[in-house]
């Protein structure tokens, strides 16, 4: 029976199915759906975390009341980092059903196509190229403006425009087309060149996360278990075949079984984890850790990336910001209102609703597409968590798009509890540097343009005194921090390729019967917001498993049809 129990008699279940997913993020929501239409098919959903009943999980502004949050937050931190002048950065992870997309900024992005040409190019699979895999969007897509060339509509995945627009946030973006960005009106087309408003996955001014879109519905199929408050241990294998998984829920370990597959979707984080606590990973590591080794696999927890955002805050004169707005109990209240009576407002806001792409040196021919993502936020404050500034100020964040920096997720104990050492290495190459240094000069401009003149902005953060090339970077180092697009950990790529994890199947390179499917799998991190591009993946999975499952019961049945003697020679 299809349940989402989170009491003793539901941790009691111990069964065998067909597939077991751990991990109900974007990716394990999509899967469950998707494996389910077939009713033949018994499927086991293993969330860590609890139910997305969290009312703030569901206003989009509560997003500040859902990240640093144990009840939805793993909580994980970064190691120290150099490239950060030595501080260590918080890095949420969503820990419920709908995972990251329950907690994320909501903005529908699918990155550039050269992003999946070169998925193509580095796993030798076609099916990984933007002309394959834009349908595979369209199909999950229920778009504002329908179905077009570029878009889908009626499936599952709602794509809205904003709720609301800022006067400084229209005079930003005609600033940065003074500086030369154009005006665009859709980042989804396969070249997200332009300044505009990011889509967002709401519905009628409330977050639209995979768990409504993909679990919800897939809850009403007998063939579904969710197990909530499950947290996986590791994978179980015979030999080299895995044979399910092992997880405890109220205090109690419990194993299940798998007849197919077990399909690791726990994120760039927790799959590289469990695969080393299952003795997947670098040989020595693992031994040095006490963890039996069943397949020495050294690209696993390697090749991390991440969107480094650097925050620049602009004080302004003569128009009114978020900063002002909510100063006084009033406001507030007035805010309060707005999104009560109409889903509307400042509470149906995303945490960034104005986007710009563009290349970090105009001049340099080697620069074919943009290396910018801009989000522009009518707001500013010192730090996350802290309240925002009592004067109107508005902050351009800029991130560069395709790092050659790669940091490292690894295990420092057997304990399943213990959480992973989390090394992004930001800024660690001087390319990384120079881009960050350039970034820092893009936005000054933007802020000198006309556009904003009569504004008189003032830089607060990280300050006009940074000019040197050196001082820039320095600056980068301050201000930087994630945008939460963790992905790489574990990437696809040819058997012969030996920092590859998985194949292009996402099947785990050297054992049988184990996939991962989440964003670790990405060779390359997009040109964007990571979250959709994790839901095209795992809508790309569902094929493959189906198909794959196909291809054994036909060779079964065709197996059977052999050995059995036909009339003529009884």
């Amino acid at each position: 029976m299809s349940h989402t129990d989170t009491t003793p008699a539901a941790r009691r279940l111990e069964g065998e199915f067909d597939y077991i997913i751990v991990g109900a993020g974007t990716a394990g929501c999509v899967l469950a759906n998707r494996l389910t239409q077939d009713p033949d098919v018994q499927v086991l959903l293993l969330e860590a975390g609890g139910k997305d009943d969290y009312h703030w999980i569901h206003v989009p502004v509560g997003y500040l009341y859902c990240i640093g949050n144990p009840r939805t937050d793993w909580l994980y931190k970064t190691q120290a980092e150099a490239g950060l002048n030595g501080r260590s950065l918080s890095y949420p992870r969503g820990r419920v059903l709908g995972g990251s997309s329950s907690i994320n900024g909501m903005i529908y992005m699918r990155g550039q196509r050269e992003d999946y040409d070169e998925w193509a190019r580095v796993t030798n699979d076609p099916s990984w190229s933007w002309n394959s895999v834009l349908p595979v969007f369209k199909r999950s897509e229920d778009h504002h403006a329908g179905a077009t060339e570029s878009h889908g509509a009626g499936g599952p995945w709602r794509v809205e425009k904003q709720r609301l627009k800022w006067k400084i946030l229209e005079e930003f973006s005609r600033a940065a087309q003074e500086t030369g960005i154009p005006a665009t009106d859709d980042f989804n087309r396969g070249d997200n060149t332009g300044v505009g408003y990011f889509d967002v996955n709401q519905k009628r001014g409330i977050r639209w996360n995979a768990s409504k879109a993909f679990l919800r519905p897939a809850l009403k199929r007998p063939n579904l278990t969710v197990i909530t408050g499950a947290h996986t241990q590791r994978v179980v294998f015979e030999g080299r075949r895995c044979t399910g998984v092992e997880y405890r829920g109220n205090d109690t370990d419990y194993l299940a079984k798998a007849r197919c597959e077990v399909i690791l979707s726990s994120g760039a984080v927790n799959s590289p984890q469990l695969l080393e606590l299952s003795g997947i990973g670098n040989g020595a590591r693992l031994q040095n850790l006490g963890i039996e080794v069943v397949n020495d696999l050294r690209g696993v927890g390697e090749n991390l990336q991440d969107h480094l955002q650097l925050r620049m805050a602009y004080k302004v004169d003569g128009v009114r910001t978020l900063n002002t707005a909510s100063a006084h109990w009033w406001g507030k209240l007035l805010i309060g209102m707005q999104y009560a009576f109409f889903q509307s407002g400042p509470m149906s806001m995303s945490p960034s609703q104005l986007g710009a792409f563009a290349k970090s040196d105009p001049d340099d021919r080697s620069l074919t597409r943009p290396d910018l993502e801009y989000h522009v936020q009518p707001l500013s404050l010192d730090r996350f968590g802290e309240p925002l500034h009592r004067f109107n100020a508005f902050t351009a964040s800029v991130c560069q798009l395709r790092p050659t920096s790669r940091g490292s997720i690894h295990i420092e104990s057997a304990d399943p509890s213990a959480p992973p050492l989390i090394a992004p290495n930001y800024l660690s190459t001087d390319y990384d540097r120079h881009v960050a240094a350039n970034a820092l000069r893009l936005t000054r401009r933007i802020a000198g343009a006309p556009a904003l003149a009569r504004y008189r902005p003032q830089e607060i953060l990280p300050g006009v005194q940074y000019q040197t090339e050196e001082e820039l970077q320095q600056a980068a180092g301050a201000v930087g921090t994630t945008i939460f697009h963790p992905v790489g950990t574990c990437r696809m790529g040819t058997t012969d390729d030996p920092g590859a994890v998985v194949d292009n199947r996402l099947r785990v390179i050297g054992v049988d019967g184990l996939r991962v499917v989440d964003a670790s799998v990405m060779p390359n991190i997009t040109s964007g917001n990571t979250n959709s591009p994790t839901l095209m993946i795992a809508e790309r999975a569902s094929e493959m498993i189906r198909e794959d499952r196909r291809a054994r019961v036909a060779g079964s049945f065709a197996a059977q049809t052999s050995s059995t003697p036909s009339m003529s020679a009884v």
